[in-house]
């Protein structure tokens, strides 16, 4: 059977992916810090034949990374996908965070994409079959959420799977690697970013089954990015194509209130939860 490791599993689309693959026949090796809600989530899933495995580990550290990165080269053991779903938002605009928050963002949403990714492509290549999937965000097309690194770092993701991904040495190997973009998705990530949604109309939102089922069906059919629906498509080809300067009005920019607070603590939540951000 084959074996998919998926990190921020326990909640918001991380979660809707492990449904998915284990409906799927996939054995999920389940990554995120939260070990309770990984051990209940185990034995909730189908099975094909083992139970599942729970890896608990802070992605944010380099020691998080190295725990599952020594999963990842098991060569006993090979893992058929990565899906690299963890990431987090810091809950106020730059520099209103303590530099200690935004450098958590960057290790978990960047870092720990790259190390991990590092890790497992050298072995697909030598089998000459697997595959990644990266979840990115509509606010990598950006600018869309200003005086944020979230964004950004979504840029890097998307820019990261769209390079290796359509190198020569992942796609003569048969390796396949695709960043799936949601919109607004119903997760608990806006209350943790601490971002308002009361307002936001309901055509935008998203399930995240729906992301799931899409980013699957996209990685299968070998498409390198991914975005679920057609409303968010033509989104993503606006912000992607028109002029920056008629993109600019539209962004939303919540930095005039925000104060910094020397208090606020350097934590996170790698459950990834996606949503665009404005």
């Amino acid at each position: 059977m084959p074996t998919a490791l998926v990190t921020g599993a326990s909640t918001g689309i991380g979660r809707a992916l492990a449904h998915a693959l284990a409906d799927r026949g996939y054995h999920l090796i389940l990554v995120s810090r939260d070990a309770a809600r990984l051990e209940a989530l185990a034995v909730a899933l189908p099975s094909p034949g083992a139970s599942h495995e729970v890896l608990a580990a802070d992605l944010a550290t380099t020691n998080g990374c190295r725990t599952v990165e020594r999963r990842l080269q098991d060569k006993g053991h090979p893992v058929d996908l990565l899906v690299n779903n963890a990431g987090i938002a810091p809950p106020l605009p730059f520099p209103g965070n303590p530099v200690e928050v935004e450098e958590a963002v960057l290790d978990l949403n960047v870092r720990a994409v790259l190390r991990l990714t590092h890790a497992v492509l050298p072995g697909m290549v030598a089998r000459r079959s697997g595959s990644v999937l990266n979840v990115a965000s509509v606010a990598a097309l950006g600018p869309g959420w200003l005086a944020s690194t979230y964004p950004p770092s979504k840029s890097w993701i998307l820019a990261f799977t769209e390079s290796v991904g359509r190198s020569q040495y992942v796609r003569r190997a048969g390796v396949r690697m695709t960043a799936v973009l949601p919109g607004y998705t119903r997760t608990d990530f806006h209350a943790r970013a601490r971002i308002a949604t009361e307002n936001f109309p309901s055509w935008m939102w998203l399930s995240p089954d729906r992301v799931a089922e899409t980013a699957l069906r996209d990685l299968e059919r070998g498409r390198t990015v991914s975005v679920p629906t057609a409303r968010y498509r033509l989104l993503c080809r606006a912000l992607r194509h028109l002029p920056r300067p008629l993109v600019l009005p539209w962004c939303w920019d919540p930095s005039g209130a925000a104060e910094p607070d020397p208090d606020a603590p350097a934590d996170y939540d790698d459950q990834r939860p996606v949503s665009m951000q404005r």
